[in-house]
């Protein structure tokens, strides 16, 4: 379920915040969904359990998860302006990518043959049109 890289400079709660993330994002972990306790967690990966705290933190903050004290962590139900926030940010930083990956030569055919092809991994992108 997660792969860290203990040689990577990139922090390892860092790598947590993002495995969450993507776990999160592309709907493997579902609203309301329970994680792992911290203690659960760090002895599996066998890493400091302030560091999985420190990236719980950063979850909740980033607005991901929420926490209910005697529970545990959950996976929270993305909101409006949390979803804009974090879609500008993804477009400024996509936005520089754009830039340098035409620097480098990629054309823009490719450039929309890539975001077709990731589009389809996720199924498309389509709503569930169910009421619930």
């Amino acid at each position: 379920m997660f792969n860290l890289d203990v040689r990577s400079r990139k922090p390892i709660y860092e790598q947590l915040v993002e495995r969450f993330k993507e776990l999160i994002i592309s709907e493997v972990m579902k609203k309301d969904e329970k994680l792992p306790s911290v203690r659960t967690l760090a002895q599996q990966l066998t890493i400091n359990p302030n560091t999985i705290q420190k990236a719980y933190r950063e979850l909740e903050t980033q607005g991901y998860i929420y926490s209910i004290k005697g529970k545990g962590s959950f996976v929270s139900e993305t909101t409006d302006v949390v979803n804009t926030e974090k879609l500008q940010k993804v477009e400024k930083d996509l936005s520089k990518l754009i830039l340098e990956a035409l620097y480098l030569g990629m054309t823009v055919p490719q450039l929309q043959a890539l975001v077709e092809e990731t589009e389809k991994s996720i199924g498309g992108g389509e709503q569930d049109d169910r009421s619930e």
